[in-house]
């Protein structure tokens, strides 16, 4: 197999779409993210992207069917602007499989006539939170006004570290060739895949782009969550409550 091969499923003819990437990461915000969108509004499957730098597996469905590990594009019509969407289960290995991942996705996104790009993912806060801020970070200032428009916030040094990964990547890269590119980011606890986070990020997406969405697939991950979290909260609390004190550790002999 080639470093890269882009496989052409379908075609579409899109109007001033704006790329909205959302691969595994922290909490996996962009992926529950972008699969609801895919999910939610009428998409077409229109490219993959397979690579030698993506890891080596095949995928299976629910019907045991075995599938090469890839990246998905779907294009999706209607709302202001359309979108073309990336998912897919894995990142890159290696750094240089990032950067040329990277490159083929805003190859895609300049093939179907898109310049914006918006990467969605998750902050970690290192603790469970109840309010669900979402934190950008853009490659340019005109797009900061925009995301502040809509609440974004703009946190000096935050993410620590800044963004790895194709989120990143579509940001820096995306500014060299003259793409509009912003990365959305939910705040989440980063301990638990976060479907509370990911709905932060699409409603702030939603303002942007002129969609709606049904959000109650969503809200019942969201609650099957909540019963992890707090299986977790009593399991906490029973271990705290049977560590032994002072008094319990005194013999008589």
């Amino acid at each position: 197999m080639d470093e890269l091969d882009i496989e052409t499923v379908a075609e579409a003819d899109l109007s001033e779409p704006v790329l909205v990437e959302g691969l595994p990461g922290v909490g996996h915000v962009g992926k529950l993210a972008a699969e609801h969108l895919v999910e939610e509004l009428d998409s077409t499957l229109v490219r993959r992207v397979y690579s030698e730098h993506f890891p080596p597996q095949v995928d299976i469905d629910e019907e045991g069917v075995a599938a090469l590990t890839c990246a998905e594009f779907h294009a999706v019509e209607g709302g202001d602007r359309d979108l073309l969407v990336l998912t897919g289960d894995h990142q890159a290995q290696d750094n240089v499989g990032h950067y040329r991942l990277a490159s083929a996705f805003l190859d895609v996104a300049d093939e179907f006539g898109a310049d914006e790009v918006f990467s969605l993912g998750g902050v970690p806060t290192g603790e469970l939170i109840e309010e669900y801020d979402v934190l950008g970070a853009a490659a340019n200032g005109s797009l900061v006004e925009e995301l502040e428009a809509v609440g974004v916030e703009f946190r000096e040094d935050e993410p620590a570290g800044g963004i790895v990964g194709v989120s990143g990547l579509l940001l820096g890269l995306g500014r060299r060739r003259e793409f509009d590119a912003a990365c959305l980011m939910g705040e989440t606890s980063g301990y638990l895949v976060d479907p509370k986070s990911a709905r932060a990020v699409l409603e702030t997406l939603e303002e942007l782009l002129g969609f709606e969405l049904d959000y109650e697939s969503l809200e019942e991950r969201a609650d099957e969550m909540e019963d992890v979290i707090n299986k977790i909260q009593e399991m906490e609390q029973q271990q705290s409550m049977d560590v032994p004190t002072d008094e319990d550790l005194r013999y008589i002999g």
